[in-house]
C-alpha cells in the first residue's frame, strides 16, 4: 500500500504557480487512474483511492502538510509514502528520485520530517532558481514563464509514468528509467 502525496497550496491563487507542481501531478494521476475521492475532512486534505493506493493533497497549506501526510499515514497503516515536490536545486524540467536525505530549506519536507521521518521516497521536480536569494518566497509562488508553460504538461505525464512505475518496481530501476537531467526549453 502506498501513500503518493503531492505537495501545493490549496486555493486559486496558488493554482498554477511553481510551488504546487505536486498539486498538479496528483490531479493528472487521479484522471489517469480514474482515483475514487473518500471523505477525507478529518486528514486535512484531498485524498483519492485507486486499486490499494492512495493519492493525498494536503490543504494545510505547505508548511504544515506533513500534519496531512502522518493523518493519513497513521489511519491507513501506510508502509511506503511517496512525496512529489518542486526543487529549487535543480534546473527546470529536471526529475530525479530518492529516499532520505534533508529538506533543503522547503518547508513541506520539513514538516513532512518532522511528522513521519525521512523515510520517504521523493520525487523532486525541478523549477530552478530566482537570480537573487531573496526572491525565492515570490518566485516559487508565481507561476510558470510561457517557455515552461510549453513543455509543463510533458514534464507532468513523465512524472506521472515514472511514479506509475513506482508501484510495482525498485526505486533504482524507477530513477534509471525515468530522471530527465539535462531538460532545454522549446
Amino acid at each position: 500500500m502506498m501513500l503518493i502525496v503531492g505537495l501545493g497550496n490549496p486555493g486559486p491563487n496558488y493554482e498554477h504557480t511553481r510551488h504546487n507542481i505536486g498539486f498538479m501531478v496528483i490531479d493528472e494521476l487521479v484522471k489517469r487512474q480514474n482515483a475514487q475521492k473518500l471523505s477525507s475532512s478529518s486528514f486535512n486534505g484531498e485524498l483519492f483511492k485507486f486499486s490499494n493506493h492512495f493519492l493525498l493533497k494536503p490543504l494545510t497549506f505547505m508548511n504544515l502538510s506533513g500534519i496531512a501526510i502522518g493523518a493519513v499515514k497513521k489511519f491507513y497503516k501506510i508502509d511506503e509514502v511517496v512525496v512529489i515536490h518542486d526543487d529549487l536545486d535543480l534546473p527546470f524540467g529536471t526529475l530525479r528520485f530518492k529516499r532520505g536525505g534533508g529538506h533543503g530549506g522547503h518547508n513541506g519536507l520539513k514538516s513532512t520530517d518532522e511528522n513521519i521521518s525521512k523515510e520517504y521516497i521523493r520525487v523532486r521536480m525541478g523549477i530552478g532558481k530566482p537570480e537573487h536569494k531573496g526572491e525565492v518566497a515570490s518566485y516559487v509562488l508565481s507561476d510558470f514563464g510561457k517557455n515552461e508553460q510549453g513543455y509543463l504538461k510533458e514534464w507532468i505525464l513523465a512524472t506521472c509514468e515514472a511514479v506509475e512505475c513506482l508501484l510495482t518496481n525498485s526505486l533504482e530501476d524507477v530513477s534509471t528509467k525515468h530522471t530527465i537531467k539535462n531538460f532545454q526549453l522549446k
